[in-house]
């Protein structure tokens, strides 16, 4: 099978696709329905879980697409590819391989960044029993991001403005303003909610029933796209706690990119899905991998984004400007081109490689 035939145009072709080369390589599936919602065909939307390897297993790898919903299609792509070249088989005798496919199914299905309530889940992994995050960084930038007018002179104005703000702040400043998380606008970018989303409270359920209790250490690697050089792949590690960075630069290279130190391509972020995966297993020696494949210039990812929040807060029912902004979304976070998904399905293989040399290490 060609590579490019891993990957798919719609939600409901993935999640086909992805559950029959489970089935083909004898994976136990489970799928775990959101509640409620259908998505843009009108189908079934759900958290699909493959899981392959020991039962008995005291190591484990996990790979995740659509955490970000509209780059399922990259990840989903990626693992189709992962279950029928039998990654599995690269894996130590005493691992087990789960793939959660689709964290977001609804954004993945309606081509949007966010969930079915408007959240980020790579910002909703916070203690909600506690103050949430500072949201005044974000605040002032709200109007301009998502303005009422986004065709007239409201927009140019907004442009106008964010652009001198990068000149004299720098665009580091902005975009780590803009991105790291904010929890006062449901209807702003990168908006990390006012309680754990259903994709927060369903990962870690599939992680205490997918992982077997005798294992101590966990590799994820958490599939995203729409920032870097295309289709480099950039990896990205975040949550880390003590020895963590020096164990992943161990198993994956000096190319490891510490989040906490701001190395990356990525601004820090608050609520991530590394720390919701820390929490639901505080005993696991946990090493969280992003890999964040570029796609196009990152000013066409952000105003991709902005078309799109724009649309679903102000935008009304135009289905030919809705039909448009989504394809704008689609090309922000994949590529129909099928040499970037050879690059992309290459790195992802190179670094499950990679994750499965570091697990069969011994425990230091």
């Amino acid at each position: 099978m060609a590579i490019s035939e891993y990957f798919s145009g719609d939600y409901a072709a993935a999640r086909i696709r992805f559950r029959a080369a489970a089935e083909r390589a004898g994976a136990t599936l489970r799928d775990h329905p959101l509640p409620q919602r259908l998505g843009a065909q009108g189908e079934p939307l759900a958290m699909d879980v493959a899981r392959l390897g020991n039962p008995h297993a005291d190591c484990a790898l996990v790979v995740i697409s659509g955490t970000h919903g509209v780059e399922g299609f990259c990840g989903s792509g990626c693992q189709v590819g992962l279950l029928s070249d039998q990654l599995c088989e690269a894996l130590p005798q005493s691992a087990c391989l789960v793939l959660v496919h689709a964290l977001n199914p609804f954004g993945f299905s309606w081509s949007r960044r966010v969930n079915e309530d408007g959240v980020d889940l790579n910002r909703n992994f916070v203690d909600f029993s506690q103050p949430l995050p500072s949201s005044n960084a974000y605040e002032p930038l709200h109007e301009l991001l998502v303005p009422v007018d986004w065709h007239g002179e409201g927009r140019r104005a907004a442009d106008a403005a964010l652009a001198a703000l990068m000149q004299r702040q720098g665009p580091r400043a902005v975009q780590t303003a803009i991105t790291g998380g904010q929890y006062s606008r449901p209807s702003g970018l990168f908006y990390g909610g006012r309680r754990a989303s259903w994709s927060a409270t369903t990962l870690e359920r599939v992680l205490k029933e997918a992982l077997p209790a005798s294992v101590a250490r966990l590799a994820v690697l958490d599939l995203h796209t729409g920032l870097g050089p295309a289709a480099y792949g950039e990896p990205i590690l975040t949550a880390s706690g003590p020895g963590d960075l020096e164990r992943a630069r161990r198993w994956y290279g000096p190319e490891v990119k510490d989040l906490d130190a701001d190395e990356s391509v990525s601004a820090r972020v608050v609520g991530s899905v590394a720390d919701g995966v820390r929490r639901a297993l505080p005993r696991v020696d946990l090493t969280f991998l992003a890999l964040e494949f570029g796609t196009i210039p990152l000013e066409r990812v952000l105003n991709a984004l902005r078309a799109d929040h724009w649309l679903h807060a102000h935008g009304g029912s135009d289905e030919e400007l809705r039909a448009q902004i989504g394809r704008q979304m689609r090309e922000a976070f994949f590529s129909q081109n099928p040499a970037w998904q050879a690059a992309v399905y290459g790195r992802t293989v190179d670094f499950a490689y990679r994750a499965a040399r570091g697990l069969a290490e011994r425990p230091r």
